[in-house]
């Protein structure tokens, strides 16, 4: 189907419109391009052939001259965009421009500065406690509901979507172990979550607060914190996460522009602790997003957790990681958390719908605790737009190969 002719309802038509960066059948160079249904728009060559001011941001191998251009460019080239594949005086100069996205190969679409981890589900976070805390009178720990839990990641270590996982060795040792033994992970699990991507840096020392959160965000995507649960076990006592989850993170090959999810924009729960001034957001704008995710292994669907329920927003996560002064760089990343709802099928991990490997999953090739070899783990998802039709999320998906 001619790439202007998206059928009406496609979750990927002019509604949209989101990032990536990909390389054309037959060539090596990579250039930015933006979806339209199962088309990919090479941005760059539209920009150049229309006269666009925004080509030299655009004719590029990375979003980064996008991201740090600011929200005003943003909303420019968004518009620029949806008209060039809207219009159609635009048709016969942008038709041929457009590559079936089967025919090209799609890359890590922004280079990653910073990478940080969120703990935002309270319904995660609950399980969890339930699980190693059993005794405590609390599964939250104290400061759950006062501040957003996190940890630093290794952005080097961020993939795209299609990337095989090498299974991760390093120690572990279980409670009846006399020492820890060295091999691989033999608990390796997936953590659903969505991304978001830094656009705009600050300065150092001066904190982002709430309301600039859209100032410096430019999208989210969906992302996959790959978890070695026994290694991470081990390590993570007294201090936080490390060699446990820094051995991969797949992230989709499309950034949704924040632009493209207003309809989608829900209060978050409610908040029963009083928040201090810098993340009390009950005078900003609606801070959560009413995502609808599905994870899948092996194409069976397991969960569908609904990222709704986050208890700490994009927002205030941001408010966060800046309130000491600590600065914002063009591509930082930084991921929600396992998204986790309250029933079992709405769990974001294999550690709680297993329950920590005591029910094991049944699917059609056979029981699963954790991941095995050769298992593909699958993230989608969509948002409401606007008139009722779907904003489809880039899909995550990765491939369990044996420790090298």
């Amino acid at each position: 189907m001619p790439p202007f002719d998206v059928p009406e309802g496609d979750p990927f038509g002019p509604h949209n419109l989101p990032y990536g960066v990909f390389s054309p059948p037959g060539s090596s160079e990579r250039t930015v391009g933006v979806r339209l249904g199962d088309h990919v728009l090479d941005a760059g060559a539209a920009a150049h052939a229309l006269g666009s001011p925004y080509a030299s941001l655009l004719a590029r191998p990375t979003l980064n001259p996008l991201l740090a251009a600011g929200r005003t460019a943003w909303s420019d080239v968004r518009r620029a965009i949806t008209a060039w594949v809207t219009v159609p005086a635009h048709r016969e100069t942008v038709e041929p421009l457009f590559h079936p996205l089967s025919e090209v190969t799609l890359h890590l679409p922004f280079e990653v500065a910073d990478y940080v981890d969120f703990y935002a589900s309270e319904n995660h976070a609950r399980n969890v406690g339930r699980m190693f805390r059993p005794d405590a009178p609390d599964s939250l720990t104290p400061n759950w509901k006062h501040l957003p839990i996190g940890y630093h990641g290794r952005s080097g270590t961020v993939v795209v979507s299609g990337t095989d996982v090498v299974r991760p060795a390093g120690q572990r040792k279980a409670p009846t172990d006399p020492a820890p033994v060295f091999g691989p992970s033999v608990r390796l699990d997936i953590e659903a979550e969505v991304g978001f991507v830094v656009g705009v840096p600050s300065e150092m020392g001066r904190p982002v607060p709430l309301g600039a959160f859209r100032d410096h965000v430019f999208g989210l995507c969906l992302l996959n914190d790959w978890s070695a649960r026994d290694i991470q076990a081990w390590e993570y006592v007294p201090l936080g996460p490390f060699l446990g989850k820094s051995f991969a993170t797949s992230v989709s090959a499309w950034i949704t522009p924040l632009d493209a999810l207003d309809a989608a924009r829900v209060a978050p729960p409610e908040r029963t602790h009083e928040l201090l001034p810098y993340l009390d957001d009950s005078d900003e704008e609606p801070g959560g997003y009413d995502l609808r995710m599905s994870v899948s292994i092996n194409g069976h669907v397991v969960a569908e957790p609904p990222f709704s329920t986050m208890y700490w927003t994009a927002a205030q996560q941001l408010a966060h990681m800046t309130v000491n002064g600590a600065s914002l760089r063009t591509g930082d990343l930084y991921g929600s958390g396992t998204v986790s709802g309250p029933t079992e099928r709405e769990r974001g991990s294999l550690l709680e719908l297993t329950w920590n490997g005591r029910d094991p999953l049944e699917l059609p090739d056979g029981k699963r605790t954790f991941l095995e070899d050769g298992d593909v783990v699958t993230l989608s998802a969509w948002a409401p737009g606007p008139d009722g039709v779907r904003v489809g999320l880039g899909e995550v998906t990765g491939r369990i190969v044996p420790a090298s």
